[in-house]
């Protein structure tokens, strides 16, 4: 997958990020947040369904990654896209 400008990071890099020892929390998970937004800004009205459901797996496995840095955000995300009642979550 090609970004239309230079990005640091991309999907690939999942396990780098989530690794670093000496970034915060907000900043791992606002750069892999980061590169689920660039796939999906990616994503056309000409796009195949094949190209919407492999960033959509992609997008699973970002949240997964979320999900072992910050739990609560990640069961945020992954209830989202797997569209959970979140009512008990917030209370």
């Amino acid at each position: 997958m090609t970004y239309p400008f230079d990005m640091k990071y991309t999907y690939e890099d999942l396990n780098k990020i989530v690794g670093f020892k000496t970034w915060t929390i907000k900043k791992k998970v606002d750069t892999l947040l980061e590169i689920d937004v660039h796939l999906y800004c990616n994503l056309g009205t000409d796009s195949k369904d094949s190209e919407k459901k492999k960033v959509k797996a992609i997008s699973r496995k970002i949240y997964k990654a979320i999900s072992s840095i910050s739990p609560s955000d990640g069961y945020m995300l992954e209830a989202h896209m797997n569209e959970k009642d979140l009512t008990e979550a917030i209370q």
